[in-house]
């Protein structure tokens, strides 16, 4: 792996070129940092040196700080590890240095990447290199100087929504603000940039640093007002997040009281948010997504991916229509097969577009282009030009046994064979097959063309490389890949189960549900148990569980509430009731006429002592509800489901909406320690059976003070015959 470095060559015009080279995002790692004060120093020392083009090696400019120092820094509490780029390289070395500096950028600007280019005399860009200041999404600010020279350059409107939403633009929409100075072509990149830099030398063009600018700013009134709704706007959506609101403050400080006492106070608030706990918990989770895309024995060093081309789908109801939509949308062809002669799949998949389209995710003329790659069909004869298929009927297992048993004689012989089940064993799907090496679960979340989780499920007999094949697939469609072991519910679905058990436990201790709710929101998530029982529908919740009474009966519980719902004619928000009323333009509302039912229900499970319900805080609701979830995630860690205990944390985000700002549930848990949560299981499963029984995983490390996401042992089953 070749070497962080910082290397300069100066040409014979008079311009050095430094370039910075850390593979793959020329990150800013320390000693790339040391590398660039070292040779502006060297080029700041010699007199056939004019001016400076600052770039980046391998087509890229830079990716940002190198945010494994945040770890370190995070573990250890020595801020001295963070080195001082802001004052002394940004603003003392690059910018208020006595020779010009031109950013000559390609491919990506991001974080400090950006900064390091701000702080430079003028920016000179590739058409589709992205700009961006992503810190808030580690909870942290930029620390660079971003809070004071975007603004400066772009206005402050367009500058609080970029660090806001930590989201890139274009470098052509960075033109149109005035963060970008010109667009090039890669092939005139370096040699424009250094006539720039000349012509600043030269005085053919301004010498602007970009902290003294103030023609972009609005009067003080103006932004305030700006500062004031943006904060609002920050306290609805992101509540639980400081770093939003520090960074406001930090923007008005440079505004009122200039460029250099913001940047001081930026300086000092970056490095008092480093050590949060949102920052903590938001690094974390950083590093785990990164992790899913690497499988041990199997990725970097496996076999080669295949290029999937073609995919065949089965069903084209909700689940079927919108991984064809994710699928075309990433220019995967696809033959989507129904039974309905009229297409209504085909038509699912036209609106799902639209809906993008409306929304302004995509572009007609993206939308016109996916459609031209799906054709709808009524029987298999397309099949033998599949690659991949992909089964999305309903959950019964000898309809899947026998779609699989028909589709395996007509693909070819290198055709993937894989199911969307949520939970049938993959063995039970492919009992009848000859091929049980090509067959693997593909468990997409609905909607599958926006929910951004594929669980991968392997068996014992599945091909190393059909895992690969399906998580270049899931790349492709830009979807958060989780290998997972085959068993009952898989990763997320089997983690959460217990979630919503003790969710309707709670409710049976006398706690009105729209109560539980409000503290499971309270807590972050996007919604309560109750809730989304409504929004997934009775007799999804009532076949699941009796799969989990049957594959779990030690620990659940299960009185027969949502059959009295359905008795009750309740289908939750597809006919407008469930525990809620719904009503089209409405928020949904508590509705009082189940309170009945509900009494019923308690009197039946007698939980209650005497009849009288039982007091509980938002805090006690939270951790009945999560803490069986937290047990539950150690048993799919010690039965090896997961590959490692950060797919957990990734799986409970992506997949159940848990915080991001906590880390994911095992990080969360970790935050509490495992012998509270020990404790707490084991009173309550005293009290009230299996359900809260701790696992022995649990228990072992309570015993031992150990965190539950610490991996003391290989899990008992891997992949490491791959």
């Amino acid at each position: 792996m070749a070497k962080a470095r910082v290397s300069m060559e100066i040409g014979a015009d008079g311009v050095a070129v430094i370039t910075m080279a850390n593979p793959p995002v020329n990150a800013l790692a320390t000693v790339v940092i040391a590398g660039l004060k070292e040779k502006y120093a060297a080029a700041m020392g010699r007199s056939d040196v004019k001016a400076i083009v600052l770039t980046g090696d391998s087509g890229k400019f830079s990716g940002g700080f190198d945010i494994s120092v945040f770890v370190e820094v995070q573990k250890t509490g020595d801020l001295s590890l963070l080195p001082d780029v802001s004052v002394d390289l940004v603003m003392n070395t690059i910018e208020d240095a006595g020779k010009p500096s031109v950013a000559a950028i390609q491919d990506l600007a991001l974080g400090g990447g950006l900064e390091l280019a701000m702080g430079c005399h003028a920016r000179i860009s590739t058409p589709d290199a992205l700009l961006g200041l992503p810190e808030l999404s580690l909870g942290v600010i930029p620390g660079f100087g971003g809070t004071q020279r975007l603004p400066r350059l772009v206005g402050l409107q367009k500058a609080i929504k970029m660090m806001m939403l930590s989201k890139p633009i274009k470098a052509k929409e960075g033109y149109e603000s005035g963060l970008v100075d010109e667009i090039v072509s890669a092939e005139e990149l370096l040699t424009v940039a250094k006539i720039w830099a000349l012509d600043i030398a030269e005085r053919r063009k301004p010498w602007t640093k970009s902290l003294h600018r103030i023609d972009r700013l609005c009067a003080l009134y103006e932004a305030s007002q700006k500062l004031y709704a943006s904060r609002k706007e920050a306290e609805r959506t992101a509540q639980n997040m400081p770093q939003y609101q520090v960074c406001l403050d930090v923007i008005e400080e440079g505004i009122v009281h200039g460029g250099y006492a913001g940047v001081l106070k930026e300086a000092r608030c970056f490095k008092e948010l480093v050590l949060s706990s949102t920052s903590k918990s938001l690094v974390h989770v950083f590093f785990a997504l990164r992790a899913t895309s690497k499988v041990p024995n199997l990725t970097g060093i496996g076999p080669n991916r295949r290029r999937i081309k073609k995919v065949a789908i089965i069903g084209g109801g909700l689940m079927g229509s919108g991984i064809a939509t994710a699928l075309i949308l990433s220019d995967v062809h696809v033959i989507l097969k129904e039974r309905d002669p009229t297409f209504r799949g085909i038509k699912s998949v036209e609106a799902n577009l639209k809906g993008l389209v409306k929304r302004g995710t995509i572009t007609q003329e993206k939308m016109n282009r996916a459609l031209s790659i799906i054709k709808g069909v009524l029987d298999y004869t397309d099949f033998k030009y599949a690659d991949m298929v992909i089964e999305a009927v309903i959950e019964d297992a000898p309809l899947k046994q026998s779609i699989f048993n028909e589709v395996e004689k007509l693909c070819p012989p290198h055709c993937i064979l894989a199911t969307t089940t949520s939970t049938i064993d993959l063995n039970i799907v492919g009992k009848n097959t000859n091929c049980q090496d090509r067959i693997i679960g593909a468990h997409f979340f609905s909607p599958a063309h926006v929910m951004p989780l594929l669980e991968i499920v392997w068996t014992e007999k599945t091909s190393p490389q059909v895992i690969l094949d399906l998580m270049t697939v899931g790349k492709i469609m830009k979807k958060v890949p989780i290998v997972v072991r085959n068993c009952t519910g898989f990763a997320v679905n089997r983690t959460f189960f217990p979630y919503h058990h003790a969710s309707a436990l709670v409710l049976h201790l006398g706690v009105d549900f729209d109560r539980i709710d409000r503290a499971i929101r309270k807590f972050g998530m996007p919604m309560g148990p109750f809730q989304l029982a409504d929004l997934v529908g009775y007799g999804v919740v009532s076949a699941a569980n009796r799969i989990y009474s049957s594959a779990f009966r030690d620990r659940i519980f299960n009185v027969g509430f949502v059959e009295l719902m359905i008795q009750d004619g309740r289908k939750g928000k597809e006919n407008g009731r469930g525990y809620y009323l719904y009503e089209r333009g409405s928020r949904p509302k508590a509705d009082p006429s189940l309170l009945p039912i509900i009494d019923e229900s308690r009197r039946r499970a007698s939980l209650m002592p005497s009849g009288k319900p039982i007091s509980m805080s938002d805090q006690e609701i939270v951790e009945m509800i999560f803490f069986p979830a937290v047990n539950e995630a150690c048993r799919v860690i010690d039965e090896g489901v997961v590959l490692r205990a950060s797919d957990v944390d990734v799986a409970s985000i992506v997949g159940m909406g848990f915080p991001r700002h906590r880390g994911g549930l095992l990080f969360w848990a970790d935050t509490l320690g495992s012998s509270y949560i020990y404790s707490k299981l084991k009173k309550w499963a005293d009290s009230y059976g299996g359900l809260f029984a701790p696992s022995p995983y649990l228990e072992e490390r309570a015993r031992n003070g150990m965190s539950l996401s610490m991996n003391s042992s290989p899990p008992k089953a891997s992949i490491s015959r791959m």
